[in-house]
């Protein structure tokens, strides 16, 4: 498998971050990750074509909210919690709290 980057805290902008998770299915990836912890890419119920899943977790990657690491065949990925606490304190659960919110709503 090819190794992936992952940008540095330094590297991982508030503008960054906001465009990726300006996307529902990439909210929905997030809030899965910080409830259930780490889980491998395949493992997501998205209703989405494996390509568009793959996107989705290389833009959340890229902004610097996951880290992915090879386990044998599969791709493990998890929520830079503690770096995205530090670097922009209380963001992430302001936008966990209002994905509940969200998620709570009568469609």
């Amino acid at each position: 498998m090819k190794p992936v980057h992952h940008p540095s805290a330094d590297e991982i902008t508030l503008p960054g971050l906001m465009a990726a998770l300006s996307d529902p299915v990439r909210v929905q990836i997030v809030r899965s990750l910080a409830t259930q912890g780490e889980a491998s890419c395949g493992t997501f119920e998205l209703g989405i074509a494996k390509a568009t899943r793959s996107h989705h977790l290389r833009v959340l990657r890229e902004a610097g909210l996951t880290s992915t690491r090879a386990e044998g065949t599969h791709r493990m990925v998890s929520l830079r919690r503690e770096e995205l606490d530090e670097r922009f304190p209380g963001l992430l659960d302001a936008v966990l709290a209002a994905a509940e919110r969200d998620a709570a709503l009568p469609v």
